[in-house]
């Protein structure tokens, strides 16, 4: 099964899907973020398939990934991008943080890297939700857990 995080940074998540047997891409427009994601991915003893780009530049093949992994990162053009992405039957994992992260006084403020309420979940709303959550403590985050249908 083929794996991809997006906006992977050092590749916590990438690394850890192919340590569990997922053939993983990774994805960041930070070269360096690529450079060491694919050195951990090295020292972990597994492959990573890692690439610097700009996904509103060289976007995303369609139907390639049956997980995408997104998180702590929102770039809302992206949104149909990974729709087509993942395969039929394929999960998208996504969180970030809310406009509630305001109220804690650390982390994003700019209106274009926080969810409105229920914003996630209506991205995604032509799939199968399999789990939603937003939360205010510890910190302001929509989780989504998307199937998207055949």
């Amino acid at each position: 099964m083929r794996a991809l995080d997006v906006a992977m940074g050092r590749g916590r998540h990438a690394i850890a899907m192919a340590v569990a047997g997922f053939k993983t891409f990774g994805v960041d427009v930070r070269f360096d973020a690529v450079r060491e994601a694919r050195l951990g991915a090295r020292a972990a003893g597994v492959h990573l398939h890692a690439w610097c780009a700009d996904l509103t530049q060289h976007p995303l093949p369609a139907a390639r990934f049956d997980v995408i992994v997104v998180t702590r990162y929102l770039q809302r053009d992206l949104f149909p991008a990974l729709r087509a992405a993942v395969r039929p039957g394929g999960v998208v994992l996504y969180e970030t943080f809310t406009t509630a992260q305001r109220a804690l006084g650390w982390g994003p403020a700019s209106p274009d890297h926080l969810l409105e309420p229920g914003e996630l979940a209506q991205a995604f709303e032509r799939f199968e939700i399999l789990f939603y959550e937003e939360v205010s403590a510890p910190e302001a985050v929509a989780r989504l857990a998307a199937r998207r249908l055949a």
